[in-house]
Parts: structure tokens; C-alpha cells; sequence
């Protein structure tokens, strides 16, 4: 079925790793050995979070529902991305289950970003405000950002999906892309529409949070400026050093893929950093917080010694 130059598009084939194909094996195991190790990864790090007493804080209340959501968002992504290695003609995905795969994929996104500023606006009030931080950062209010984070996340994108899902795709129906996301979804409806589109969401999502979360950064790193001791300086620094490295992960892949100009676009390239930070990132964000991390490392020893104690009780 046709009406004028666009024509009715029932699925998509991903074919984001053809070039690959001959090599599948390799790039099939590597992610396969990601995808686990982002999975163990984050759930050693949720798992030390809830055993630990010592980790209930709001820094690691947060940092577990980033290591939730980075499970998921993984999960979301990578069993197409496997599938597409080994299949040369690439991988055939429903048109509703592509809008899904975006739907969820964007809203991961943001809820990530949500969640990272919040996390920013925590060290700010722990090293700005510290005689006052657990009464403004207590249990309830921890929950409700948390929560409003997740909700922000997931009801920012209806709008959007509802428009794109009305859109009508041009052929072919190939996406050049190892899982649906905005730009190569797009590429082939109407460009200045897309571009709004795309553009608003980055806008509105990407770069508020991105100031918000710099303005933070400006009033902590004052704070520890003006602390007069060396050793001060660096206790104050070390507690939102993680998050700098995480935060600066994210931003910046981010800011790559979706706010340069539209003449630079290159799909084999945004393939490339879509790969790290929808697969690479996930994987080493308990790494940077675990390795830079005095507490958490203290508290994974606990939990091991206390894991391989009671496995010794029951041999």
C-alpha cells in the first residue's frame, strides 16, 4: 500500500554489524562477555547496597537505582545487537516493537540523566550544606526524587512515540543500526520535522539536566577551594569524583550523537558511540564506583568474606 512517495512499513531489518558478519564470532562473544559482566556488575553493587548497613545513605540509594537502571537499559539493547551478529541479512524487528525498543531506549535515557542530576544535587548538599544534609536529604525525600526520576523518565516520551508511531517511513526498510534509536529511525520521514523533534528532546532532557548538574559542580568545587587542608580537599573531592567520571562518560557521548549539526551526521560513527554508551558505559559505572570508591570497596569485601563464610558453614 502506497500514497505518494512514502510507502507503509510493517518492520525494519538492523543491519547496524553486517560488515562484520564474516568476523561474527568475536564482536559476538566480546558483547556476550559485556552484557554478563554489566549484569554481575550491577547486581554486586545493588546486592552490597541492600546487605550493607553502611551504604544506606542517599549516595548509594541513588547509585543502586543507576545500577537497576543500567540493567535494564542493557537488556533492552543488547539480545537484538546478539542476534544481529550472527544473522548476514540483519535482524527483522516489528515496526511496533521497534517504536517499543525506542520508547523504552529514551526513556532509560532520561531517567538516567534524571537520576544523575539528582545525584549531583545530592553531593552538592553534602559537601555545600553538610550540617543540614540529613535533614534535607532524608529517607522520604530520597524516594520521591528516586521516584520522580523514574516517573519524569518514562512520561516524558508518549508524546513523541504517539507522533513518530503516525509517521509514514519511505523505503527501504534497512536501518542502519544495531537497535532503533531516533536518528537512524528517522532518517528517512520528513528531515526538518525529525530534526525538531530529535532536537527538543536533547534540548529539553539533555542539556537543562547537563546545567543543572554543572551548577552543582561550580558551588562544590568552590566549597573545596576554599577548604584550607590538602588532606580536606581530597576526602571532599573523592566523595563526588565517580560521579564526575560517570557524569562526564554520559554527557559526552551524548552531546556527540544528538547536538551537532545535522551535516556531520555519519551512522557508521554514531553506531561506534552508540555502542559505548548504550553497552560500554553500563558495564563500567560499577567499575568507577567500586575502584574510586573507599566505602564500596570496604563493603564488597564484607559481603565476599561473609559470602564465603557461610559457604564454608554449609560444606
Amino acid at each position: 500500500m502506497k500514497r505518494g512517495n512514502h510507502s507503509d512499513v510493517t518492520e525494519f531489518i538492523l543491519r547496524g554489524f553486517r560488515i562484520l558478519y564474516p568476523f561474527q564470532i568475536c564482536p559476538f562473544v566480546l558483547v556476550l562477555l559485556t552484557y554478563f559482566t554489566t549484569i554481575a556488575g550491577n547486581t554486586l553493587i545493588i546486592v552490597t547496597i541492600l546487605v550493607d548497613r553502611g551504604l544506606h545513605t542517599p549516595m548509594y540509594f541513588f547509585l543502586g537505582n543507576l545500577s537497576f537502571l543500567d540493567i535494564w537499559y542493557t537488556s533492552n539493547i543488547i539480545p537484538k545487537m546478539l542476534q544481529g551478529f550472527l544473522a548476514e541479512e540483519g535482524v527483522v524487528i516489528s515496526f511496533s516493537g521497534c517504536v517499543t525498543q525506542l520508547y523504552i531506549f529514551g526513556s532509560q535515557a532520561a531517567t538516567e540523566i534524571l537520576l544523575l542530576t539528582v545525584m549531583a544535587y545530592d553531593r552538592y548538599l553534602a559537601i555545600c550544606n553538610p550540617l543540614r544534609y540529613t535533614a534535607l536529604m532524608n529517607a522520604r525525600v530520597c524516594v520521591e526524587l528516586a521516584s520522580c526520576s523514574w516517573l519524569g523518565g518514562f512520561l516524558f516520551n508518549p508524546v513523541i512515540m504517539a507522533w513518530i508511531y503516525r509517521l509514514r517511513f519511505c523505503g527501504p526498510n534497512e536501518i542502519d543500526h544495531f537497535f532503533c534509536d531516533f536518528m537512524p529511525l528517522l532518517a528517512c520521514a520528513d528531515t526538518d520535522r525529525n530534526e525538531v523533534a530529535v532536537y527538543t528532546i536533547a534540548v529539553s532532557v539533555i542539556v537543562v539536566s547537563f546545567l543543572l548538574i554543572l551548577l552543582s559542580y561550580i558551588h562544590i568545587l568552590h566549597i573545596i577551594l576554599s577548604i584550607s587542608s590538602a588532606a580536606g580537599r581530597s576526602k571532599a573531592f573523592s566523595t563526588f569524583s565517580s560521579h564526575l567520571i560517570v557524569v562526564t562518560l554520559f554527557f559526552k557521548s551524548s552531546f556527540v550523537t544528538y547536538l551537532r549539526p545535522k551535516s556531520s551526521y555519519s551512522l557508521n560513527n554514531d553506531t561506534l558511540l552508540s555502542l559505548f554508551y548504550s553497552v560500554v558505559s553500563p558495564m563500567l559505572n560499577p567499575l568507577i564506583y567500586s575502584l574510586r570508591n573507599k566505602e564500596v570497596k570496604e563493603a564488597l569485601r564484607r559481603v565476599m568474606t561473609r559470602k564465603i563464610f557461610i559457604l564454608k558453614l554449609g560444606e
